[in-house]
């Protein structure tokens, strides 16, 4: 039980912030919860798809192989069925009626992802992983749907060109964020704490860019 609220808790806590910075029209509980239980559905998918992609991971030389296994294998294959998530929930549902919605929803999704993988690393690796990443991935999965669901707003109420960086961006973050880890190199690590305050204040400024309603 201990295990299980530990790597429960650092998710909900960011999914209350997340539902108080909504501050004009609350989404319906019910879509939320839809977009959190599809969120953890997709977990099945991208596990599969990971096994498959990560057999190739071999034909790969030295940092290409972990740039390969950080950017395709991790980024690519968990922001791809988080972004089909996001885009069969709500681009046309009348509840996404406003700008920050977007990032409501891809948070929702991209935590309920976070939640289920967060549960599996607990049990497996035990109390002090949990509390590494409380602090670390689960946030850092947030803040790669603050961006999704950035973008994807803008696409909806601004200009739909705008929709491709919905999934590049993630990608993108996800993949630099899980280089610097699985490099093995000490400068590279170095990195690691600027850039979780880099990822931090990014997502503040998009997040205060869609709540001017």
């Amino acid at each position: 039980m201990r295990l299980l609220l530990l790597a429960s808790a650092p998710v909900i806590i960011i999914l209350v912030y997340i539902y108080i910075r909504d501050r004009y029209e609350k989404e319906p509980v019910g879509m939320l919860l839809r977009s959190l239980f599809f969120g953890m559905l997709i977990i099945l998918p991208v596990v599969a798809v990971e096994t498959i992609l990560g057999r190739y991971s071999g034909i790969f030389p030295g940092m290409t192989r972990t740039a390969y296994v950080a950017f395709i294998v991790a980024g690519f294959t968990e922001e791809l069925f988080k972004f089909a998530a996001l885009h069969l929930t709500i681009w046309r549902n009348k509840n996404f009626n406003e700008r920050f919605d977007g990032i409501v929803y891809a948070v929702f999704i991209s935590l309920g992802f976070a939640w289920i993988e967060n549960i599996m690393y607990v049990f497996q690796h035990g109390f002090s992983t949990g509390m590494l990443r409380a602090f670390t991935a689960v946030p850092a999965h947030a803040i790669f749907g603050v961006s999704m669901g950035f973008y994807f707003s803008k696409a909806k109420f601004v200009n739909k060109a705008y929709l491709p960086m919905a999934l590049i961006m993630p990608i993108v973050l996800h993949g630099v964020y899980d280089f610097i880890l699985m490099s093995g190199k000490s400068f590279l690590l170095a990195l690691f704490i600027p850039y979780m305050i880099f990822l931090f204040a990014r997502a503040y400024k998009e997040m205060d860019q869609l709540s001017v309603n």
